[in-house]
C-alpha cells in the first residue's frame, strides 16, 4: 500500500510547517493552496514540489482536487492544525507493509486547547476518516462538516491524530462566526429554518450534553468553555438561520 498525503490551505504560515513534517512518512505529499496571502507556500516548498494554486470552490471540492492529483489511490488527508502522533504514524507505517479488505480507516483525533489535552466535552475520541482508499470514497458537503463517504468497510487505527485548534478565547469566538454563517447557509439550502423554540432551548441542551452528559465538567475551566462555545454556536447558528428565513419572507411580500 502507498500512501499519497493530501493538505489544503489558506494563510497557514503558522502551521503548515509542523503539519508537512508530520507527514514525512507518505510516499507524496500534495498541497493545494486557496492564494494565501502570507509564506503559506514559501514554506510548504521545503518539503514537497507538489504544490497547486487554485481559487477556493468549497471545502469538498479543494479536497477531492487534491486527492486527483495524487499518484496513488490511498489518500490521507490532514488538515493544517493537525499532526499525527508517533503511535498513529507508526500504525500507518504498519499498514503500507500489508494488504487491507478496508475502503477506510478512521483514528481518534484529540485536541489541544487552553493549554490541555481535552478528554471528554465531546471532544475525544472525536473519530476523524482520514485514509481512504479514493476509488472507493469522496469528500461530500461544501459548507461545513465535510466528510469521506465510503462504498466499503471501515476500519479503526488507535493512534491519536493530533488537532492543535485555536490558541485563545478571542480566536475561537471569531472562528465561531464564519462557522455558524456557513452551517445557517447550508440549513438554509436543505430547506430548514429556525423557530423561537430553537433559538431558546437548543443552546441549553447543547450545553448540558457537552459539560454534563459527555463529562466536560472533568476537563476543567476549558471544558466549560468548550461547553459554553457549544451553545453559543448553536444560539448563533439557529439565529442566523431565522434571519435567512425572515429575509426570504420579507422578498415574497
Amino acid at each position: 500500500m502507498k500512501i499519497s498525503a493530501t493538505i489544503i490551505t489558506r494563510n497557514e504560515e503558522r502551521n503548515i510547517a509542523d503539519a508537512l513534517r508530520s507527514l514525512s512518512w507518505a510516499d507524496e505529499i500534495i498541497l493545494v493552496d486557496s492564494e494565501s496571502a502570507d509564506r503559506t507556500v514559501e514554506i510548504a516548498r521545503q518539503f514537497t514540489d507538489k504544490i497547486f494554486i487554485r481559487q477556493w470552490p468549497g471545502y469538498s471540492k479543494q479536497k477531492n482536487f487534491a486527492a486527483e492529483q495524487a499518484a496513488n489511490d490511498w489518500i490521507f488527508n490532514l488538515d493544517a492544525d493537525e499532526r499525527l502522533s508517533d503511535a498513529l504514524i507508526a500504525e500507518l507505517q504498519q499498514l503500507k507493509d500489508q494488504l487491507s479488505d478496508a475502503a477506510a480507516f478512521e483514528m481518534p483525533r484529540k485536541t489541544f486547547y487552553l493549554g490541555r489535552w481535552i478528554k471528554h466535552s465531546g471532544w475525544y475520541p472525536d473519530y476523524k476518516l482520514r485514509l481512504y482508499d479514493r476509488t472507493r470514497g469522496r469528500w461530500r458537503g461544501d459548507f461545513v462538516h465535510e466528510s469521506v463517504e465510503t462504498d466499503g468497510k471501515i476500519k479503526r487505527l488507535r493512534g491519536d491524530l493530533l488537532h492543535y485548534t485555536v490558541m485563545n478565547s478571542s480566536e475561537h469566538h471569531e472562528r465561531l462566526d464564519r462557522y455558524t454563517s456557513l452551517a445557517a447557509e447550508e440549513l438554509f439550502i436543505k430547506g430548514k429554518r429556525a423557530s423561537l423554540a430553537s433559538i431558546l432551548f437548543s443552546p441549553m441542551a447543547a450545553f448540558l450534553r457537552s459539560y454534563i452528559f459527555r463529562l466536560g465538567f472533568l476537563d476543567g475551566i476549558p471544558g466549560l468553555a468548550i461547553s459554553y462555545f457549544a451553545a453559543h454556536y448553536v444560539f448563533l447558528r439557529n439565529l442566523k438561520l431565522w434571519e435567512k428565513g425572515r429575509g426570504g419572507e420579507e422578498v415574497m411580500r
